[in-house]
């Protein structure tokens, strides 16, 4: 396996991207808890990110409102299934954790879709700032409240409840 990693610079601070044989396997923020250790992230080299970048700088522009880019995930069954529907959220949507995980099949699991949605790998891109608390609320972020905070704003979510049934999904 070959890991190569960039910095590039975004809206929410310097942004570290990770490459595993050439597919975006990390994007992680300043200070981001679960944050790999940075002699993981392979080489500096910034050739298999121009994609990624290209997309992020669309994303800041708001002219693009969902990435297509090949990922190259590592997780657990249950992780990547949870990473995975976190890509249906729409742009400027939020999702519950306890609607996340109705619609992965798993009712009760509520908890450990927010685990699972803690641990991903590629934030922004695999929108995990879009899940929100059952009352509307924010909950944690493993880039900081702020920050998602911030994300949500600039997207135009809504804060103060979950969607409605009919538009899940």
């Amino acid at each position: 396996m070959r890991r190569q990693h960039t910095v590039t610079d975004s809206p929410y601070g310097p942004l570290t991207l990770v490459a595993t044989d050439g597919l975006l396997s990390g994007l992680y923020m300043t200070d981001q808890r679960h944050r790999p250790p940075q002699e993981t992230f392979g080489d500096p080299d910034p050739r298999p990110f121009g994609e990624a970048i290209r997309q992020l700088d669309a994303y800041y522009a708001r002219e693009l409102t969902a990435f297509d880019l090949r990922l190259h995930l590592a997780g657990t069954p249950f992780q990547l299934s949870v990473w995975e529907r976190l890509r249906t959220i729409p742009y400027g949507e939020t999702r519950s954790y306890g609607e996340l995980a109705e619609a992965l099949g798993k009712p009760g699991a509520s908890r450990a879709v927010g685990l699972a949605n803690g641990k991903n790998p590629v934030g922004i891109i695999v929108p995990c700032h879009r899940v929100i608390g059952a009352s509307g609320g924010l909950t944690g972020y493993g880039g900081g409240l702020d920050r998602k905070q911030r994300l949500l704003a600039f997207e135009g979510a809504p804060l103060g409840g979950p969607a409605p049934a009919e538009t899940l999904f």
